[in-house]
């Protein structure tokens, strides 16, 4: 099909919930993509932090396959090696005890928010579900999640949301303890705000609100729904925080493509769901499960050092072009947040980078790089050609 013929289908048939650029990608390898008149794109955003070891890659493709060829969906009624063997892998390399599997990074939230308000009921009674979140935080778009995301432009058109959330100011602990009282259940965060413009939480911030939560009795629920699986350069961020949660949220890149997600609990929260308290049809879909255990088998320590030395490299070579449009960089392994300046928006920056073959996001108020975590040398340096030549 021709770009226009795919552009009039989506105009009569979609539902017109996203703005589009004007590309329509047929096929990838690698960080490398190719659009339906065979023009050439380099990946900075694997599908906003999805595609972690890039497209079309053997072994994921292969796990995918085998899988499919077996059994592709058969529901939590019974039992299925993938997601067992999925949940055994996360367990022992975070020290997290126990898994539960969904679909999408917004449904791991809504769990965990979930699980901490009824940890609280089992315990207290009613009366306790209030969860704390950040000013500029993103946790999803169904009615509780967008409730608990720390941004008023999000809080609009849905009405009533859900109640039962009080923000505070990231990197201030006297605005969490402000906003505090005996109605609070947990405090939920993201260690880098990624929607809000990939801004890392300060560690000594992180590590006193653990500190309150073991005071308070209040679980520490940990976003890791875009930090996770690799992105940050650890398995999960919080290991470079050097904390220990009690719920931690995963989605996104765990299935290298497919939708899968979910909720990992320490020993404390471990048994919270009971058999009916939640549940989800597709959650633990063996497909997903295997591609999950795939990507989980690759990301060893190796492979991880890798993420944290490409993440330096792009870091630091986009800083060295001292381009007049862009700033600062932060962020940490391959999660890239990249300041905008000057009179252009970060929206036509990026439109213009794909025009001319660089596939870049926003985020908060400026760019954003998020390539797959197997981008290659020669990739990351094309990549950063197009910047250069497009915005010098």
């Amino acid at each position: 099909m021709t770009f226009e013929e795919i552009k009039n289908l989506d105009e009569q048939y979609v539902m017109h919930s996203y703005g589009r650029f004007p590309v329509a990608i047929d096929h990838g390898r690698g960080a490398t993509l190719w659009d339906v008149n065979g023009r050439e794109y380099i990946d900075f955003t694997s599908g906003i932090g999805v595609t972690s070891l890039g497209h079309a890659d053997e072994g994921w493709l292969k796990a995918v396959a085998d899988q499919a060829g077996k059994l592709a969906h058969i529901s939590n009624l019974f039992y299925t090696a993938p997601y067992a063997l999925a949940a055994q892998a996360l367990c022992t390399r975070t020290g997290m005890a126990n898994v539960m599997f969904a679909n999408s990074g917004a449904e791991g939230n809504e769990a965990m928010i979930k699980l901490a308000r009824k940890w609280s009921f089992d315990k207290y009674g009613k009366g306790r579900g209030t969860v704390i979140t950040l000013h500029n935080s993103f946790h999803g778009r169904t009615i509780t999640t967008l409730a608990a995301t720390g941004q008023d432009k999000f809080h609009n058109y849905f009405f009533p949301f859900t109640e039962g959330f009080r923000y505070a100011d990231a990197n201030d602990l006297d605005s969490v303890e402000a906003v505090a009282g005996h109605d609070v259940c947990a405090v939920m965060m993201e260690l880098v705000q990624g929607e809000g413009g990939v801004l890392p939480l300060e560690q000594e911030f992180v590590q006193k609100v653990a500190d309150l939560c073991a005071k308070r009795d209040w679980l520490l629920l940990i976003d890791e729904v875009q930090t996770g699986v690799g992105r940050t350069g650890t398995l999960f961020a919080f290991q470079q925080y050097n904390i220990q949660p009690d719920v931690v949220s995963f989605a996104k890149g765990i299935a290298g493509g497919l939708p899968f997600g979910g909720v990992m609990a320490n020993e404390k929260c471990k048994a919270v769901f009971s058999p009916g308290t939640h549940g989800t049809t597709f959650g633990g879909n063996p497909i997903a499960a295997a591609a999950a255990c795939h990507v989980l088998e690759r990301l060893d320590d190796v492979f991880l050092a890798q993420v944290r030395e490409k993440g330096a490299y792009l870091r630091a070579q986009v800083e060295e072009m001292n381009l007049p449009c862009l700033g600062k960089t932060r962020g940490l392994g391959l999660m890239i947040g990249i300041e905008v300046k000057g009179d252009k928006s970060n929206q036509e920056l990026a439109a213009k980078l794909i025009e001319n073959g660089l596939l870049v996001l926003t985020a908060g108020p400026g760019l954003r790089f998020l390539p797959p975590l197997t981008i290659t040398q020669e990739e990351m340096d094309k990549g950063l050609a197009i910047l250069r030549e497009t915005l010098s």
